[in-house]
This record gives C-alpha cells, structure tokens and sequence, in this order.
C-alpha cells in the first residue's frame, strides 16, 4: 500500500470516527468516551500525514509511532462504546476491525523503517 493510499485510508477512519461519534447517545458519559475517540480517531490521519513529511528515518519511527499509539487507543474505545452498551456490537465492530488493522499495518511500517540502513 502506498502513502498516498495510506493517506486516503486514515482520512476515511477519521470521517467514519466522526460519523460514528454522532450515533452516539446523548449522556454525560457517551460525550466523555465519545471526545476521546475523536481525538484518538482523527489524530491517527493527521500524524500520518505528519509521519510522510517527516525530514528523518528516526522522525519518521517517532511520528509514526504517535500513529500506532492513537490507532489502538481508537480501538480501546471502540471496545468500552460496545462493551458499556452505547452501541451495538454491528454498529461498531468494522470500525474497530479498521482501527486493529491500521496499527498492524503502522506497526509493520515502523518495523521495515527500523531495519533499512
């Protein structure tokens, strides 16, 4: 997968985090959880794109980094909005497949990027 592909692909997370947030319901707590993950889910996009500007190979493992770590909270939050009953299991679980997935393929990144010299 390319970055550009990479790009488009943490972009549409991020839209479907927003779209997702908006299903939620309307209690103190669905907000809490619900402010988490939209910074968790959106940040996964924005420092990709910062990732692929990065000037380093050692910028790059950092920022890239920043990327698995927002990924997997994404995914933690995903599990307390199916596990606390906020939403359905079918309405949820594609996304957190997508969030598991995304830091695979991150980590995976990060790994390559170490190894090359």
């Amino acid at each position: 997968m390319t970055p550009e592909e990479l790009k488009r692909r943490t972009k549409d997370f991020a839209l479907r985090i927003i779209h997702l947030i908006d299903m939620l319901p309307h209690t103190t707590t669905a907000r809490e959880i619900g402010k988490q993950l939209l910074r968790s889910g959106t940040s996964v996009a924005a420092n990709y794109r910062s990732a692929c500007r990065a000037r380093s190979k050692p910028e790059f493992i950092a920022k890239i980094g920043v990327v698995i770590e927002e990924a997997d909270e994404s995914a933690f939050w995903l599990e307390i909005i199916v596990e606390g009953k906020l939403l359905q299991h079918t309405e949820v679980e594609s996304i957190r497949q997508e969030a598991e997935e995304l830091t695979r393929i991150m980590s995976k990144s990060r790994a390559t990027a170490r190894k090359k010299d």
